[in-house]
């Protein structure tokens, strides 16, 4: 699907203002999610912008405009009180205490704009003993247990890339937290500040094992359990091209379904009762020699449309093309880029890809004309490097 949408706000969030203190991972995510949603993002840049935050056509940067400050210097940080004045949030991403330091903290914000919803993104928090310190997702699923259930069984725990903790855990929690609060603040609430911590965040995503450990029905050893590869009903399965083919069919009547439809069990092998954990690791050899007679793709033909829940495994590559996902329009292509759409999807406020990842700093002179710098004194913050 092409998405080549104007840049006039659309979406639930239109009319709302946030003011983004560029930064990496999740921070970025949070406020794609709510410029996504139709919210007014003006992404602060630094002048001089390096590293993973600033990556040339960064699709994280999606949906908003971006000004280049020095935050260092006093006129840059004049720069942003003009902007968080008007603004309805601002969401920064640094090590506790760095805001405060280039007098953008909670306190100098909330005392230009009482109403304003500051998000703060870190791992560890805003409070704790390590709260100064570095990590990244990794650390933060380690020290919350979420690492320790992700692997097979006997072998060592396997990142499962940053989805979990910078972006699910991390960005999401962030956007959910500020929603919450302009929530809160449009009902009469004074401006607050939003502590999203990653540790926070993965720990409430791992609520039902949690729950599950406590009432007995989920194991400490990693994949040994219904839900993380222990289950030959939900496993992956390498075909005959060397493709793989996803296997999700836990409840009974699912389980019939991919039993008929595919012919299980091979002669010699035997269906055993797959309610017996002791029987799954016979089980996973027999699922695993019946797979490995024809390709992913016969198998996923072959199981489409029924209720056997198996679904081919594909790469990055071949998502996008998926029929399924192309009907749904789950990935759009916006000047020639092809990208995940915005989600989720609202029936009265549609949401769409309005703006490519800007240059930072590209939209600086238009942003201070809005917050009411004239040409002079624009002219006058680029020459002493307070802007770029």
């Amino acid at each position: 699907m092409t998405d080549d949408a104007p840049h006039a706000p659309v979406g639930p969030l239109a009319g709302v203002r946030v003011i983004e203190l560029a930064g990496i991972g999740p921070g970025p995510f949070a406020a794609m999610m709510l410029a996504d949603l139709g919210a007014d993002v003006i992404r602060v840049d630094r002048t001089a912008p390096a590293g993973f935050g600033s990556l040339p056509g960064d699709l994280l940067n999606r949906n908003r405009r971006s000004l280049a400050v020095d935050l260092k210097s006093p006129a840059g940080r004049e720069v942003v009180l003009a902007l968080v004045e008007r603004a309805d949030a601002l969401l920064e991403g640094f090590r506790p205490g760095v805001a405060e330091r280039l007098g953008l903290g909670p306190d100098d914000c909330l005392a230009v704009n009482p109403r304003l919803v500051y998000g703060r993104m870190t791992g560890w928090g805003q409070q704790g003993p390590l709260a100064p310190t570095a990590g990244h997702d990794i650390d933060y699923l380690a020290l919350t247990g979420a690492l320790h259930g992700i692997g097979r069984a006997g072998e060592r725990p396997v990142p499962p890339m940053n989805l979990l903790g910078d972006f699910g855990g991390g960005g999401m929690m962030l956007a959910l937290g500020v929603l919450a609060a302009l929530h809160a603040v449009g009902g009469g609430t004074p401006g607050q500040v939003v502590d999203a911590a990653i540790v926070d965040g993965v720990s409430v995503l791992a609520t039902q094992v949690h729950a599950l450990r406590q009432i007995g029905m989920w194991q400490d050893p990693r994949g040994v359990n219904l839900l993380d590869g222990g289950a030959p009903f939900y496993d992956t399965y390498e075909c005959a091209d060397g493709r793989y083919l996803a296997v999700g069919a836990l409840e009974p009547q699912f389980y019939a379904e991919l039993v008929r439809l595919t012919g299980f069990p091979l002669p010699g092998d035997e269906d055993l009762d797959r309610t017996d954990p002791a029987n799954w690791p016979a089980l996973r050899a027999a699922w695993g020699r019946l797979f490995r007679t024809r390709s992913r793709d016969e198998w996923a033909q072959l199981l489409a449309g029924s209720d056997a829940c198996a679904a081919p495994v594909l790469d990055w590559r071949e998502a996008p093309e998926h029929p399924h996902l192309a009907a749904r329009g789950v990935f759009v292509t916006h000047d020639g880029v092809t990208q995940p759409a915005p989600a989720p999807r609202f029936s009265g406020t549609p949401t769409s890809v309005r703006r490519p990842p800007p240059q930072p700093g590209e939209h600086t002179d238009e942003l201070l004309a809005e917050a009411g710098f004239d040409a002079e004194r624009v002219a006058a913050l680029r020459a002493e490097g307070a802007i770029g």
